[in-house]
């Protein structure tokens, strides 16, 4: 273990758990993320090795065959994946939202139906709020589901899946007017079904259709994709929790965990970044000497260092936070927002100690340069998060006047 983004206060089992994923990231994903990567493809024999870890079902309760571990375990397990791919820590992350979602507001049926497949990764999960016109103004989201009977019926567009193809169980969020009369909050009249389908890509089962993956900058090997729905005819008992109108909070909530584990997938890749500078900066000689003896070199390592290690802490708190039953939107938006913004500039900092050299697909930096950007969008934008950290700490420092 390197010395940095070390967590205080682990148990043995945590220990343990994390011991195992990083021996697994070091011989399974590092010496192939790369090709992959390059090949645009999915990592099938990795997600098969997760699977027999038994990481899809981490957090799942141990009644449902889960291992029932906490968000910061679940966190700090992301960390290290990232740092061998993102695109990995990506299947993964959207898998635990779905499953979040379902033991915290499922009703007991879709619980015992979905959270035992889930946690042996024979379901897999993806979720879906946004659209081609949306971006973070989940407001305005235009697909709608309507009662027809003892179904509903879901028509719309939706945008920016990832594992679109690859899963089997999507949670989807739509408008749903009935038993909402005209006027109510956008946020009360939205819905979350629970849609199952066939992976793959095409019409995935009647009124469904995967047209296929987005090409990315980077990002790659995991898919990502759009969703049609064309008269998707969904029965009564997929709605998430059994009632209509709460769909907006259920999927808040799930982002909310999922925005510490974007805040861990910067870690990751920020501490991968800093290992590769570190390393070429020892290897590599100008003016008779390593380039990592040259003051100019040390500052920038300092600096890189320093950032791993702060974004880790604000990541480990908003978990820990998360854990005790606690509200942290307000720590979870600061760590995703540090941690996002601190892995851009570590792994800049990282290409440019590589000098030319770094531009060639030859290195490892050049993919961690692609996939970087990602992550100052996915889960909310950096003025989003920026947003929520301000409103609430007018709520917490209110002027008594």
């Amino acid at each position: 273990m390197t010395r940095l983004a070390q967590t205080a206060g682990l148990t043995d089992i945590q220990q343990e758990i994390l011991s195992t994923v990083r021996d697994f990231v070091d011989k399974e994903i590092i010496p192939v993320a790369t090709e992959l990567e390059h090949r645009d493809e999915y990592p099938q024999a990795i997600v098969d090795g997760l699977k027999e870890l038994g990481l899809f079902g981490l957090m799942i309760p141990e009644e449902y065959g889960g291992l029932g571990e906490s968000l910061l375990t679940y966190a700090l397990c992301v960390e290290e994946i990232a740092r061998g791919w993102m695109s990995v820590s990506g299947i993964i992350n959207t898998h635990f939202i779905v499953a979040y979602m379902l033991k915290q507001h499922g009703t007991q049926e879709q619980k015992e139906t979905f959270l035992p497949r889930m946690a042996a990764g024979e379901v897999r999960g993806a979720f879906s709020m946004s659209e081609p016109g949306l971006g973070s103004d989940v407001s305005a989201i235009t697909s709608k589901g309507v009662k027809d009977g003892d179904d509903y019926v879901l028509n719309g567009q939706k945008m920016w899946l990832t594992n679109g193809g690859t899963s089997t169980l999507v949670a989807v969020l739509c408008r749903s007017d009935e038993g909402h009369p005209e006027g109510t909050a956008p946020h009360k009249s939205m819905t979350t079904f629970l849609v199952e389908k066939e992976p793959g890509f095409g019409e995935v089962r009647p009124g469904l259709t995967i047209p296929g993956k987005i090409d990315k900058m980077g990002y790659k090997g995991v898919d990502t994709t759009e969703l049609i729905m064309d008269d998707l005819r969904i029965p009564a008992n997929r709605v998430l929790g059994g009632a209509t109108g709460r769909g907006f909070y259920q999927m808040m909530d799930g982002v909310e965990v999922g925005r510490v584990n974007v805040a861990a997938r910067g870690c990751g890749v920020a501490q991968r970044a800093f290992e590769l500078g570190v390393s070429y900066a020892q290897q590599r000689h100008t003016f008779g000497k390593p380039i990592a003896q040259h003051q100019a070199i040390q500052f920038k390592l300092a600096e890189m260092a320093t950032k791993v290690e702060a974004a880790h802490a604000m990541m480990v708190n908003a978990a820990r936070k998360k854990d005790s039953g606690e509200r942290n939107d307000l720590e979870a938006g600061m760590a995703k927002y540090l941690a996002s913004e601190y892995c851009k500039e570590v792994v800049e900092d990282a290409f440019r100690i590589h000098g030319g050299y770094g531009f060639s697909k030859e290195y490892e930096i050049e993919r961690l340069y692609r996939e970087a950007p990602m992550l100052l969008i996915g889960e909310g934008t950096a003025e989003i998060q920026k947003m929520i950290i301000g409103r609430r700490l007018l709520e917490e420092y209110r002027f008594q006047g």
